[in-house]
């Protein structure tokens, strides 16, 4: 039986208000067959999901869509590095190869990789079909699956080709976390406690807190802490839906996350691992600059090892590499590097005064 526990509504601006949407966070949603037949109406449906997930949800979300027009499954290969062009493009065949219309709904199936290419096809197919968000993994339900950013990599950085391109709503169901592996699991969390470090000093203190009960999976807990991510989320994305400002304060340690992804090779390292210990990073310099207290530096690193998370970059990573990969970023303006810092606990500040001394002597920390 579903159960509904919460409902966060991502509310755009005036001029934008028929892309608003509902985040719904619950159990049994994903094979809620009332939900699914109210939010499809009988149109074609374009179910993209992967290897690992598939087998376990697609039939059970084919099942509860009820009637509908054209249905075409697409299962793509799991991980980071198939998430380029020629795999938007095996999505693309698909739904022209069975001739779907602009009416005809995209439903991500999956992590962040599936719903970063689901949304890219959709805002390209015809040029723009809606789709649904069904993110089965934590990063994706606190993060990639909120806001409207999709795309994919490029050999010269990480989602450097994409667009803004809106879900319909967000369907968290909880139940999928259960097949989700330990490791993924966990690199979800980071971006989690993200949502603490520059938002809510209080929610901070609260995962500190609750650390434990997070790494075992307690339902409630994990479900607070989802529910609270997806506010802090929405509230962003509502004030800068294109991150022209604010919005970029989500990049907390993926300035440094995304570098170390493309020197590893993507895939090597998952996006939550690299996204720790960027914010690590990010959070010595803020420390070192009389920003943040170096207790709370203390707690994060805490908080990443009793997960299992990293709390630097790995062996071999140099600060001149860490340059290089940066200079592509998709956040450099003006040919300079945007860091997120934090002024303090709860409040980030965007700056280009990061120097090559600086980045050593966090690697040398």
């Amino acid at each position: 039986m579903a159960e509904a526990l919460h409902t966060v509504h991502v509310n755009l601006a005036a001029d934008s208000l028929e892309r608003s949407y509902p985040i719904e966070i619950g159990r049994g949603l994903l094979t809620d067959t009332s939900r699914w037949q109210q939010w499809v109406g009988g149109r074609g449906v374009v179910l993209v999901t992967d290897d690992q997930v598939g087998p376990h949800y697609a039939a059970s979300l084919h099942s509860a869509l009820g009637e509908v027009g054209r249905f075409t499954t697409v299962q793509l290969p799991a991980g980071e590095q198939h998430k380029h062009m020629g795999t938007v493009q095996q999505i693309l065949d698909a739904a022209l190869g069975d001739r779907h219309e602009r009416q005809s709904l995209f439903i991500a199936l999956g992590g962040g990789v599936i719903g970063d290419m689901t949304g890219f096809a959709a805002a390209c197919f015809l040029r723009g079909a809606d789709f649904i968000q069904v993110p089965t993994t934590l990063l994706a339900q606190v993060d990639s699956s909120v806001g409207g950013k999709t795309g994919v990599n490029h050999a010269m950085g990480k989602n450097l080709i994409g667009a803004f391109h809106q879900p319909r709503r967000v369907v968290v169901d909880l139940d999928t976390l259960g097949t989700l592996p330990e490791r993924e699991y966990v690199a979800g969390l980071a971006e989690v406690i993200k949502y603490g470090l520059i938002r809510d000093s209080a929610f901070f203190d609260w995962l500190i807190q609750h650390a434990s009960d997070l790494k075992a999976r307690h339902l409630e807990t994990v479900a607070t802490a989802v529910r609270r991510s997806c506010e802090v989320k929405a509230a962003v994305v509502a004030e800068d839906e294109r991150e022209s400002g604010a919005r970029a304060h989500l990049n907390f340690g993926h300035t440094f996350g995304h570098a170390i992804e493309r020197i590893q090779g993507y895939g090597q390292w998952l996006h939550g691992e690299a996204v720790a210990a960027g914010m690590v990073m990010a959070a010595r310099l803020s420390s070192a600059r009389g920003a943040i207290e170096p207790a709370t530096v203390a707690q994060l690193i805490d908080f990443n090892q009793s997960l299992g998370l990293p709390i630097g970059p790995p062996p071999g990573v140099t600060a001149s590499k860490l340059l290089d990969a940066m200079s592509s970023d998709k956040k450099v303006a003006a040919g300079k590097v945007r860091y997120i810092l934090l002024q303090r606990l709860g409040s980030p500040v965007i700056t280009e005064s990061v120097t090559k001394r600086d980045i050593e002597g966090l690697i040398d920390a």
